[in-house]
C-alpha cells in the first residue's frame, strides 16, 4: 500500500472513531457535542503540518491551548469592557492587545508555531461568538469554550499522532 493510501485509510478510520467519540458518548443529547469534532481535526492537521513527531504533538497542544486561553482573556475583556471604551473601540483594543500576546511568545519553543496559537484563538473565539449555547469563559465545566477547545485539541492531536503511526505500519 502506498504511503498516501495508508495515511488516507488511517485518517478515515480514526476520523470516524473520533467523530463517534465526540458526538456519541460525549454528546449532550441535544445535538450539541461536548467535544468539538472540527477543533479536533484542526489540531490533527496542525500536528501534521508542524512535523508529525513528538515535538509537533507538544507544540500543537501547547500552542492551541495557549491560543484558546488568550481568546478567553479577550472574550472576558470584551464582555467586561474594564476601560469603558465606546462601541466597537473596546473589542478592537482588547483583541489587538491579546493578539499581540498571542504572537510575541513565539520565541519560546513550545509556543513557536504561530499557526497553532492562532488556530486555538480563532477556534475559541469563533465557537464562543457563533454558538448560542456556549458558556462563559469563567465556567469550570465543559460549557467553557476555552476548556472545550483545549480538551478537543488534546484529543485531536493525539488522534493525529495515532493516525501517523497506523499509516506507518500500513504503508510498509
Amino acid at each position: 500500500m502506498s504511503k498516501l493510501t495508508a495515511l488516507a485509510v488511517s485518517i478515515a478510520v480514526l476520523g470516524g472513531i473520533w467523530a463517534y467519540i465526540a458526538l456519541g458518548p460525549f454528546g449532550m443529547g441535544d445535538g450539541d457535542a461536548e467535544l468539538l469534532v472540527w477543533v479536533g481535526f484542526i489540531a490533527w492537521g496542525c500536528y501534521f503540518h508542524t512535523g508529525a513527531d513528538t515535538a509537533a504533538l507538544q507544540k500543537t497542544i501547547a500552542g492551541m491551548i495557549y491560543g484558546a486561553v488568550i481568546a478567553g482573556v479577550a472574550l472576558f475583556l470584551v464582555g467586561m469592557n474594564p476601560l469603558g471604551l465606546p462601541g466597537a473601540v473596546g473589542p478592537a483594543v482588547y483583541i489587538a492587545v491579546t493578539v499581540f500576546l498571542l504572537i510575541i511568545v513565539a520565541s519560546q519553543s513550545l509556543l513557536s508555531v504561530v499557526p497553532a496559537n492562532v488556530y486555538g484563538y480563532a477556534a475559541t473565539a469563533g465557537y464562543a461568538l457563533q454558538t448560542a449555547g456556549a458558556g462563559s469563559v469563567t465556567a469550570m465545566d465543559m460549557t467553557n469554550p476555552v476548556l472545550l477547545v483545549a480538551v478537543s485539541t488534546i484529543l485531536g492531536a493525539l488522534f493525529g499522532m495515532a493516525s501517523g503511526k497506523v499509516a506507518g505500519k500500513l504503508g510498509k
